[in-house]
């Protein structure tokens, strides 16, 4: 499984932005500590962080057909972006949104989210841990669910989805694509019609 993490503006002033909010560890300190809960996990991450909106809005594009979900905490375009709501919903990925603050119990702006209109999770007020508890979810609700299979059928072979669907080699007269499906068949007994 591939998530693509994406984080918004000032994201990357992390340890000089507001401490006693945000902490004193640095950007490269999260960066680091997500990398160590996807290699225990055996998910594979991409990092962006941008200050720019239609930055975000295309790398949210960019994850569609190369990742199989996506991590967001699009800081205070969560609050106005549209258009980040937008992209995510033309992607269509399994999507958790992350603040690192507990925004309900701050101003009232940023009570409103956009992101959450369409992640079916938000963890909010975790530091650090929002982020892995995000990863955790993602993966181990789609890992190898039916959607991981498709995007295996479209070609989306990152190193995780073919670990866990295995390599093998097909039998005389079955495809590669018809020995994945067998073995994903064979490990969640999903009927054939869940998958095709």
């Amino acid at each position: 499984m591939k998530i693509s993490v994406i984080n918004g503006p000032n994201i990357n002033m992390l340890g000089i932005r507001e401490p006693s909010l945000y902490g004193r560890q640095d950007y490269a300190a999260l960066v680091g500590h997500i990398e160590r809960c996807a290699a225990r996990l055996g998910v594979e991450v991409t990092f962006f962080q941008s200050n720019s909106e239609g930055d975000i809005v295309t790398r949210i594009q960019h994850a569609y057909g190369t990742c199989d979900a996506i991590v967001i905490n699009a800081a205070a375009y969560t609050h106005t972006s549209v258009a980040i709501l937008d992209a995510l919903k033309a992607v269509g990925l399994p999507t958790v949104e992350v603040h690192l603050t507990d925004i309900n119990s701050r101003e009232d702006f940023r009570r409103l989210s956009y992101v959450s209109m369409y992640a079916e999770k938000t963890v909010c007020g975790k530091g650090f841990d929002g982020y892995s508890e995000a990863i955790v979810y993602l993966a181990e609700k789609y890992a190898l669910s039916p959607k991981c299979a498709i995007n295996v059928l479209r070609g989306v072979r990152s190193a995780a989805t073919r670990d866990a669907f295995g390599a093998g080699t097909p039998r005389p007269g079955q495809t590669k694509k018809r020995l994945i499906l067998s073995r994903f068949r064979f490990r969640r007994n999903a009927p054939a019609t869940a998958i095709l």
